[in-house]
């Protein structure tokens, strides 16, 4: 697959995953640099959920936020929670992931991203 192909793809994932607003949202500048980094992050991150591989996008979706959770990227792994059931992702396992964070990268960590998912699920809730 080529560059541009390349690209294409990992914008439609990333539109897939994370809903069309958000992704306009974020790709909202207009200026060059700003297009040139959003190609970037875009082709980077997203690329690597487009690549062949024995991975499911679910089990992606479960790494990504294990991944932010740990790092404290709790911006991140919001977006990424709020994006679960796109990705086949049940509440449970968001929050079984949590107690692996939590074991495993430091209960810090683990509290703040429970926190996240108790903020989203209320917001959902209120829908």
């Amino acid at each position: 697959m080529e560059r541009s192909e390349q690209l294409r793809a990992a914008y439609a994932m990333r539109r897939a995953m994370l809903g069309d607003a958000y992704v306009d949202s974020a790709t909202g500048d207009t200026d060059e640099i700003s297009q040139q980094f959003q190609d970037h992050i875009t082709a980077q991150a997203w690329g690597v959920w487009t690549r062949e591989g024995v991975l499911s996008t679910r089990d992606r979706s479960l790494l990504v936020m294990a991944m932010t959770a740990a790092l404290g990227r709790m911006e991140e792994f919001r977006l990424h929670a709020s994006s679960s059931s796109r990705t086949g992702v049940s509440d449970a396992e968001i929050d079984e992931l949590l107690f692996q964070v939590a074991a495993y990268c430091g209960a810090p960590a683990a509290i703040s991203a429970r926190r996240a998912v108790r903020a989203l699920r209320a917001e959902r809730a209120g829908q």
